[in-house]
Order: C-alpha cells, then sequence, then structure tokens
C-alpha cells in the first residue's frame, strides 16, 4: 500500500466533505460510523477472499 496515495485520497476527501457541507449538499456517504463501518467491512471481506484465491466467476458460470 502506498502511504502517499492513502494521504491524498484522505485528504481529497475530507475536501469534498467540506465542500459538501459548504454547499450544504447532503453527503453522499452513510451518515453514521455503523453505514462507514458496513463499507469498511464490505472492503476486508473483499481483500479475504482476494487474499485466501477464493471465489467464483459468474460471468463464466452463466457462459457469458
Amino acid at each position: 500500500m502506498n502511504t502517499a496515495f492513502v494521504v491524498l485520497a484522505t485528504l481529497t476527501g475530507l475536501m469534498v466533505g467540506a465542500l459538501f457541507a459548504y454547499l450544504r449538499i447532503p453527503v453522499p456517504a452513510p451518515p453514521s460510523l455503523a453505514g462507514v463501518m458496513g463499507i469498511v467491512g464490505i472492503w476486508l471481506g473483499y481483500r479475504l477472499v482476494h487474499y485466501f484465491g477464493m471465489g467464483f466467476d459468474v460471468v463464466d458460470a452463466l457462459g457469458l
């Protein structure tokens, strides 16, 4: 993981969040910690499946 990308992504998110608040636009993200942790959980689950080399190709199974 590149730390510079993480820092830049965090700063970008902070700036966009501040802009949304300034313009009084609802933020397009979960409004609570539980919602944010749900997104983090989705990301962690994706990474774990990738790490263990598991997976099922739905497109291939459907013959598409």
